[in-house]
């Protein structure tokens, strides 16, 4: 009899510790669905804000562009009026150094290419040039400009490279 009271407060205790575990796990799965829903709705919320700071940064680019754009209609409706050749190329260079001023501001930097040394990372090679006056593999002519935007290659410089020709002088 004592042997059968001791197997059933082994059993109560059993199905304590199984109900106790049940409870736990219930509690750990709810836990689990409240962090993957405040994961869900903090993923949602950074990609609105990402958006959102993209939209604002284009908007400040767009209305910096416009200004240029309004100077360039100016020049041609100035150019369209007068003979003076002039005037009207240094409106369009003003123009120029604007559209690159507010091009810098956002990062833009030009690729330095003439007199350098070839960099496959920032230089696209169109032709090879024998000559005995330049070093080896130094840009003598570039053909586009490249530029970079805050240290990222976004448009390599199309340069003539020097080679050495057949024989030194």
């Amino acid at each position: 009899m004592k042997k059968r009271k001791s197997k059933m407060n082994k059993m109560k205790d059993l199905e304590e510790s199984l109900k106790e575990e049940r409870e736990k796990s219930t509690d750990y799965l709810n836990r689990l669905r409240y962090l993957q829903a405040d994961f869900e709705n903090y993923r949602k919320r950074m990609e609105k804000e990402i958006r959102e700071t993209f939209q604002v940064s284009n908007e400040k680019l767009i209305v910096s562009l416009l200004n240029v754009i309004d100077e360039l209609e100016l020049a041609l409706s100035s150019g369209r009026e007068t003979e003076n050749k002039q005037a009207l190329l240094e409106g369009v260079e003003m123009t120029l150094k604007k559209m690159y001023s507010t091009l810098e501001q956002e990062g833009l930097t030009k690729i330095e290419a003439v007199g350098k040394s070839f960099d496959p990372n920032l230089h696209e090679v169109m032709m090879v040039v024998p000559t005995n006056e330049h070093k080896e593999n130094m840009i003598i002519e570039e053909v586009r400009k490249g530029y970079l935007l805050k240290d990222k290659v976004i448009r390599t410089s199309i340069v003539k490279v020097a080679t050495r020709s057949g024989h030194d002088p």
